[in-house]
């Protein structure tokens, strides 16, 4: 046992680490939350461009987070529920999930900036299928309709890139790249010069790989800053588990 005077010198210590790791517990569990929203968000509006790629690696980026997110709201209620409870084994063990979890985050976020030219080297091969394999119908040209409705453009470089392609010889330019759908009519559509004037004829791709940088990089900060932030949790749980342990400390 330590000498009653260094246990009531101790006390204010441990007492301190307490209230610094509930509040970092609380402040993590709302990370947590933020970081679910931003994987949400992440899914909605960068659907249309995951989707013109059936590879799993890409589609399931924001399941990611998303499953981050919620880890991080679970194990934020046990870092309170720990701190509480003032279990030296439980600090242990929530440290350690948080040095996993900001090593997950550290890696992937530099797997993301390592590896960002072959992602839109990627994105532009499956855009350029997309448009060739159009058909109204699927998965990849209801996502090529969304991109073209959203980002008001038409084609990969531009509108004529649809000259080439099967569906402009039965249906010309889709609908999607009309200004005004009430304007384009069938016959017009397939008549490169008349659809000039009322489809946009800037191309997508120059556009897409600048919203999906922009969109990319909030999610990457906001990531980077959370895994960062995780350091001083792991700080606060490795030194109030020793203090805990070192001092016999009991919790009354």
């Amino acid at each position: 046992m330590s000498p009653p005077s260094r246990r009531l010198q101790t006390k204010p210590v441990i007492t301190c680490l307490k209230t610094f790791l509930i509040s970092y517990s609380l402040i993590f569990w709302v990370t947590g939350v933020i970081l679910l929203a931003v994987g949400v968000w992440g899914k909605v509006s960068l659907e249309a461009y995951f989707s013109l790629d059936a590879d799993e690696s890409t589609t399931n980026a924001p399941y990611v987070l998303i499953g981050t997110g919620a880890t991080i709201v679970i194990f934020g209620l046990f870092g309170c529920f720990a701190t509480c409870r003032g279990s030296p084994w439980m600090l242990k063990l929530y440290a350690m999930f948080l040095t996993l979890v900001f090593l997950a985050e550290l890696i992937a976020g530099v797997s993301g900036f390592v590896f960002r030219h072959e992602i839109k080297a990627k994105l532009d091969t499956a855009y350029k299928r997309a448009v060739n394999s159009y058909n109204s119908t699927d998965s990849s040209s209801a996502a090529v309709d969304a991109i073209q409705r959203t980002l008001h453009c038409c084609g990969v470089t531009d509108y004529s890139d649809w000259n080439t392609t099967r569906y402009f010889q039965d249906k010309g330019i889709p609908a999607s790249c009309c200004k005004d759908s009430n304007n384009c009519s069938l016959d017009m559509l397939k008549d490169l010069n008349k659809a000039k004037t009322e489809v946009y004829t800037r191309g997508c791709f120059s556009l897409m790989t600048t919203v999906m940088e922009a969109n990319l990089g909030i999610i990457a900060g906001i990531s980077f800053g959370i895994a960062f932030f995780q350091l001083i949790g792991i700080f606060l749980s490795c030194c109030l588990s020793r203090y805990i342990t070192n001092n016999q400390y009991e919790m009354v």
